[in-house]
């Protein structure tokens, strides 16, 4: 049943290890542990993206550093066989990709290890593939750029596909949070956060600014002033 971690009232800005400097992982995660509790971890395999980046060892190494929400973005074929290894090295919560498939059995898996439970998609990919299962996650992750590397451009075609996430997940009172991940930016957390996001992946906005915690909290304020004045009209 979705809701049991998270909640669709949650409000985090989530930065992205991935525009870090891999050499200093610990640091990154410092520097943003007084705005954020959260990091996002971007876990690529090689298949299902085309580019590597880390796995269940490079995540346990940053856990004994970090006492951040750990939200695992697995962009990999096969999350099922690797749920346990995360879930061993400290992950909170891990994102499948519809795409890959066998998505009831990996969110059971998900959750007999007590993870929060997210679900992806593709900018290509509708809304509708995630629907049926809206129950049973915790997370909707609508990527806003096409997975595999930092520093894209935002889509701004995925607008609508948040807009009727965010209707349907109303609609029927779950407690499912919307996150959006790519091109996150102070223009692009604003519009999101309007077409009904709460968790927005910021890597380059946050990691390439001389104060990542300050870019944290900048964005936070922006996201806190567009919703307000959204709640206005």
């Amino acid at each position: 049943m979705s809701g049991t971690v998270l909640g669709r009232d949650l409000f985090k800005v989530n930065p992205s290890l991935l525009a870090s400097d891999f050499a200093e992982l610990a640091e990154a995660a410092r520097a943003v542990a007084d705005e954020t509790d959260w990091l996002h971890i971007d876990v690529m395999d090689g298949h299902f993206v085309p580019n590597l980046t880390i796995g269940p060892p490079v995540v346990a190494s940053l856990r004994a550093h970090s006492r951040a929400f750990f939200d695992c973005h697995l962009m990999i074929t096969n999350p099922g066989e690797l749920i346990d290894a995360f879930a061993k090295a400290g992950a909170n919560l891990t994102t499948m990709h519809a795409e890959v498939g066998l998505i009831k059995e990996v969110i059971a898996e998900m959750r007999a290890h007590g993870l929060a439970v997210g679900l992806a998609l593709n900018p290509d990919t509708p809304f509708e593939v995630a629907e049926p299962h809206l129950e049973s996650i915790d997370l909707l992750l609508l990527m806003t750029v096409f997975p595999g590397f930092g520093g894209q451009g935002f889509i701004e075609s995925v607008l609508p596909k948040i807009e009727k996430a965010y209707e349907a997940i109303t609609r029927r009172n779950l407690d499912v949070v919307i996150e959006v991940d790519g091109g996150i930016d102070a223009h692009t957390a604003a519009t999101t956060a309007c077409a009904g996001a709460r968790v927005f992946v910021a890597g380059t906005a946050v990691y390439s600014e001389p104060s990542p915690s300050g870019a944290v909290r900048a964005l936070r304020r922006v996201v806190e002033k567009a919703l307000r004045a959204a709640e206005k009209k």
